[in-house]
C-alpha cells in the first residue's frame, strides 16, 4: 500500500487524522494534511482506507503495490 496526499486539495477537515493517526497529521497554522507514513503497515490498511473514503476534498490517494 502506498499513500499520497494533495495538500492543494485539502480543506483541513481533519478526518484523516481521526481515522488514521500516525499516518496523517495536520499543520498547526492551517490544518492542511501532512503525510507521516507513505507506506503504512498492512495492519493499518482499514483505517487508511477509511481516511481516504472519509476525506471530503478527496485529497488522499491510496494505491496497492
Amino acid at each position: 500500500m502506498r499513500v499520497g496526499v494533495d495538500q492543494d486539495r485539502c480543506c483541513g477537515s481533519g478526518m484523516c487524522v481521526l481515522n488514521a493517526p500516525g499516518v496523517f497529521d495536520q499543520r498547526d497554522e492551517d490544518g492542511i494534511v501532512v503525510l507521516l507514513d507513505a507506506r503504512p503497515p498492512e495492519g493499518r490498511r482499514r483505517e487508511v482506507r477509511d481516511a481516504e473514503s472519509g476525506c471530503p476534498s478527496q485529497a488522499i490517494e491510496v494505491t496497492e503495490e
